[in-house]
């Protein structure tokens, strides 16, 4: 390993050793040895086993004393006992692979009445049963699901939602279209809907190398805080309607992608400021929303 690698591993795991002491239970190697938890591609599963990074992670959620914590895919538990360590007042873990079970009834042992464990698929479980407000998300969410669900939290029935803030991990290429700006590449749908109703930012970066085992790809950490109200006024389901159709043809110009959706399209695209030529990538949130407001009387 050159110079350059090993500075740079010290720069995202730093002493991982005198992190296993956050608690009175063992580092995750050892964990994932004695209980036989290796990752399963199919699963979407890359453990995290430095505790020095999930209780980082676990502290980008803020302050978790007196919420409630959702993480889903909590595996052997590394993140979830960086947020019981930060002093979170009950974590709800759903985990779909049955072997990680005994690992994490050893963490709920280590905090008395602080961790429930449910063994399902997080797409088929309500949370909201479990859980007392307030409550944040925060997870190390699995490859193959980890979209679909952040597309769940920021379009619930009603909003506010009942998360304050969502702590996640993705794939980088996922994370920076959840923070992109009209213009860039990664822009799109995931942007629209994300800064629409929260407040997004990236605010931690992981090499592969961070992982067991290391994924192909580099991974970041989003924070996202629900606001109040939406940041301007539209009708959810005209919104994702306008957006679904601008970007389904990308390279095509606004008039031609949203062909069909009024009669009047141009004249409506005009009022709400976008140019009839322009192409959906340039066109930012507000016009967006002023789009969606305009043809709604015309659905």
């Amino acid at each position: 390993m050159s110079w350059q690698k090993r500075a740079a591993r010290h720069e995202y795991f730093g002493n991982s050793e005198a992190m296993s002491g956050i608690d009175s239970l063992p580092p995750l190697r050892q964990v994932i040895e004695t209980h036989g938890i290796a990752a399963k591609k199919a699963l979407g599963q890359n453990f995290l086993l430095d505790l020095n990074l999930t209780a980082k992670i676990a502290r980008q959620a803020g302050d978790l004393a007196g919420c409630d914590v959702l993480e889903i895919g909590p595996g052997p538990g590394g993140l979830t006992r960086g947020l019981l360590a930060e002093g979170a007042r009950r974590v709800l873990v759903i985990e779909k692979d049955p072997r990680c079970l005994p690992a994490l009834e050893e963490i709920a042992a280590a905090y008395p009445g602080r961790l429930q464990i449910i063994v399902g698929d997080a797409l088929e479980v309500d949370p909201l049963a479990h859980l007392t407000r307030p409550i944040r998300v925060a997870a190390n969410l699995p490859y193959n699901v980890g979209t679909e669900l952040l597309i769940r939290w920021l379009t619930p029935p009603q909003w506010p939602p009942y998360w304050e803030s969502l702590t996640l991990m993705f794939q980088r290429e996922v994370a920076e279209r959840i923070v992109a700006e009209p213009g860039s590449k990664a822009y799109g749908r995931l942007a629209l809907l994300a800064q629409w109703r929260c407040d997004a930012r990236i605010v931690l970066q992981l090499p592969p190398e961070a992982f067991t085992p290391p994924p192909k790809v580099s991974s970041s950490v989003v924070h996202l805080t629900a606001l109040p109200a939406p940041r301007y006024p539209a009708d959810p389901r005209v919104l994702e309607r306008v957006i679904a159709m601008a970007f389904n043809q990308r390279r095509k110009m606004m008039r031609a992608a949203c062909k069909g959706l009024v009669p009047d399209l141009e004249d409506r695209l005009v009022a709400a400021g976008i140019k009839p030529t322009e192409r959906a990538e340039t066109v930012g949130l507000a016009q967006f929303c002023a789009l969606a407001r305009s043809v709604k009387s015309g659905l």
